[in-house]
């Protein structure tokens, strides 16, 4: 398998599709695990399996452009290494109906990396498009890895040992949403933890990610800082298109140092602390009742056994 794609395609994935592999797998990585709990003797057996799942992508290719909007589960024979043709046909029909523009553009399946295996199924959608996608999912949870566990393959005619063949080859690619995924992303990104995590878990959270957000565009900023100073001193040629951009960039800037911005930044501000401080009042008159209810309920009981009064 080639490190990189030489097409030139530029791939657009929307988080719905990510959305559906990883449902699909869910679903059958359960239904596994609970047809394996019935029988004790396989479920040592298959306790460390991990299934794979297949379907197509469905989307719009303009020019270079591939833009990848859904997908849907395929059926898939192990054993001969095949999909079922009728059902994909099928599939394929209906979502015609519904969706006219969009065309299948490839397919999707779970694992670490390409199997030999895979390439039976991407020639065998090669009839439908010559050139078609393959979009893999790595279920695998790793804590280190930041990037998204998608990866996108195109397919290549290489001379190997001077025998022509296919090889996969990866390619780049970049998320794209509309208003509906957007909104629809956030609200399950701010769903409660079934697990019964606390409010301060998602606190959490959401600061990891805005903090996440500041370091990658503080990281964007130094870059394109020192490409300006590099600019600047002649160590690489100067590119009017990008001074313009930056310029433009720049001209924003000035609009938030107006007067009305500072007031009405000083009045938010100001009503925030004003909010932290009410809120610590009043943690403090809390604590403050909850000790002087402990101390008369202590000296009452002291009152009634040696005749003294309550202090408050």
């Amino acid at each position: 398998m080639a490190s990189s794609s030489s097409s030139g395609l530029t791939f657009k994935l929307h988080p719905l599709v990510i959305v559906n592999i990883s449902d699909h797998y869910t679903r059958v990585k359960s239904q596994m695990n609970h047809s394996s709990s019935a029988a004790t003797t396989n479920n040592d057996n298959n306790n460390g399996a991990q299934p794979r799942v297949y379907g197509c992508v469905i989307g719009i290719q303009r020019g270079r452009t591939v833009e990848i909007f859904n997908s849907f589960e395929l059926l898939y024979d192990p054993s001969t290494h095949s999909l079922d043709r009728a059902f994909l046909e099928k599939k394929q029909e209906l979502y015609k109906k519904v969706f006219p523009h969009f065309y299948i553009l490839g397919w999707y399946s779970t694992g670490s990396d390409a199997q030999e295996s895979d390439m039976h199924i991407h020639k065998a959608l090669m009839d439908i498009n010559e050139s078609p996608v393959y979009v893999l999912l790595n279920p695998s949870i790793n804590p280190a890895q930041k990037d998204l566990p998608v990866t996108i393959f195109e397919s290549e005619l290489h001379v190997i040992e001077g025998i022509p063949q296919l090889i996969f080859v990866r390619s780049s690619y970049t998320i794209e949403t509309v208003e509906a995924e957007r909104i629809s992303v956030d609200h399950v990104a701010h769903l409660k933890p079934s697990d019964g995590g606390s409010a301060a878990t998602q606190l959490a959270a959401h600061l990891t990610g805005i903090h996440s957000a500041i370091k990658m565009l503080n990281s964007r900023i130094r870059v394109l800082h020192h490409y300006l100073v590099a600019m600047q001193k002649g160590e690489i040629p100067c590119e009017n298109s990008l001074l313009r951009q930056v310029s433009s960039l720049l001209r924003r800037l000035p609009a938030i140092e107006s007067e009305k911005f500072q007031d009405d930044f000083l009045m938010e501000y100001n009503d925030t602390l004003l909010i932290a401080y009410l809120a610590m009042f009043t943690n403090c008159a809390s604590t403050m009742n909850e000790l002087v209810d402990k101390f008369n309920t202590a000296y009452d009981r002291h009152s009634r056994r040696g005749g003294r009064t309550a202090f408050i």
